[in-house]
């Protein structure tokens, strides 16, 4: 079948329909070989399969090429592939391009998005840490030692909850709840393999193409938010103040210039870091913005080269990896991935995979992770990821 494709407005004009965005939104049903995916620009909703990204020994980059010009060959207009992309990107990849894609403006410009989600149903849920909390201490601790050793400059922790449910889930509600909570992020769900959902609301955007022009925002650095107003602000500000969180950041923002500058003839990469809120967290952020020197490289191309960033993974790169594959008991999996869409004309989106859950009928895999540096205390690392899982608990109706 022919992708099938209804444009969104072009940005900085008022021609979103309303409804739009909050009726794909609410049109997603969880099905095999559905996604959805919605950014501050556009929301999508990709159903059926045309053709799926094969998993072999090439490179990433050249195994979506081709399949998107195949695609192109079998006469669809626009093909763009959909899905996940695995934290190590060479191992695994859950990207198809869809059989048929809707397409609209974006969640946060729909004023429907401000009726409220479907309520969660009462579930008795059992919950696993993996590691234990305190495990997770012991980790955090291991790695505050391998950094003053010298040997790293930041490596990065994850911790899971395995949950599991006493009746079967309700994603599309789960998404529903996502989506409207924070309409101006990154709400997903696409397939999983295997028959399970990746599910989530990530702040973070890797890498945006758009034409010639550029767009990646790092976030590194974070505090809960609180409830209390004055008491949200002084930990706003403090964020923006913390020496630990800005040299946290100051990784990040550095590789990523580092990562673009080869591929493009002007960089604009702020001197101070800017906050962002979501509901859960507060955030410390840099939008770096840059002309393609080649328009014919793809976001995607772009994304593998910046992927994976110190804000996930550490620095330098390859120690901090093997930092995590010593101290984490579990495979990432998709999570710290990214996840999003690409074009065969070049353009795409690419979101860090966080604030998210791999689900199936019962289950969910929850994944949250903290930066570590030097001064790193695992009380707050396990205070963090804490704060992290809520945005998904919630939305999961998981009782505080």
């Amino acid at each position: 079948m022919q992708v099938t494709t209804v444009h969104h407005a072009p940005a900085g004009t008022d021609h979103t329909v309303i409804g739009a965005a909050s009726g794909l939104l609410g049109q997603y049903r969880a099905a095999p070989d559905e996604a959805f995916f919605a950014s501050p620009t556009r929301t999508l909703l990709a159903e059926g399969v045309h053709a799926r990204v094969p998993q072999d020994g090439r490179p990433l980059v050249d195994r979506v090429t081709a399949t998107l010009a195949q695609a192109r060959r079998d006469g669809v207009e626009h093909p763009l592939v959909v899905g996940a992309v695995a934290f190590d990107h060479d191992s695994r990849a859950e990207l198809a391009v869809p059989a048929a894609l809707r397409t609209c403006g974006a969640l946060r410009d729909d004023p429907l998005i401000a009726l409220p989600a479907p309520a969660a149903d009462r579930i008795d849920w059992t919950v696993r840490p993996l590691p234990a909390p305190e495990a997770y201490g012991a980790g955090v601790a291991e790695a505050v030692h391998r950094l003053q050793d010298g040997e790293l400059s930041k490596v990065v922790l994850s911790r899971t909850l395995e949950l599991r449910a006493d009746r079967p889930l309700d994603l599309p509600a789960i998404l529903q709840r996502l989506g409207r909570r924070d309409p101006g992020g990154y709400t997903f769900a696409v397939p999983a393999g295997g028959g399970r959902t990746l599910i989530g609301a990530s702040p973070e955007l890797l890498l945006s193409r758009s034409g010639t022009t550029v767009v990646a925002n790092p976030l590194a650095g974070s505090v809960p938010r609180s409830a209390d107003l004055g008491e949200d602000v002084r930990r706003a500000a403090a964020l923006l103040e913390s020496p630990k969180d800005l040299q946290e950041h100051a990784f990040v923002v550095d590789a990523i210039h580092a990562a673009l500058a080869p591929y493009c003839r002007t960089l604009d990469v702020p001197a101070r870091p800017t906050l962002v809120r979501t509901a859960a967290m507060w955030h410390l952020a840099t939008t770096i913005t840059g002309e393609l020197a080649d328009p014919d490289v793809s976001a995607l191309e772009l994304a593998v080269a910046l992927h994976p960033t110190p804000a996930v993974c550490g620095s330098p790169t390859p120690l901090a990896r093997e930092a995590i594959r010593a101290i984490e008991p579990f495979d990432r999996g998709l999570y710290t991935g990214m996840v999003g869409w690409g074009g065969a004309d070049g353009d795409g989106e690419w979101v860090v995979t966080l604030r998210c859950a791999e689900a199936d009928e019962r289950t969910l895999r929850v994944f949250a992770g903290a930066g570590v540096v030097a001064d790193s205390r695992p009380e707050a690392e396990l205070a963090e990821t804490s704060a992290k899982f809520r945005t998904f608990l919630d939305a999961a109706g998981v009782p505080r």
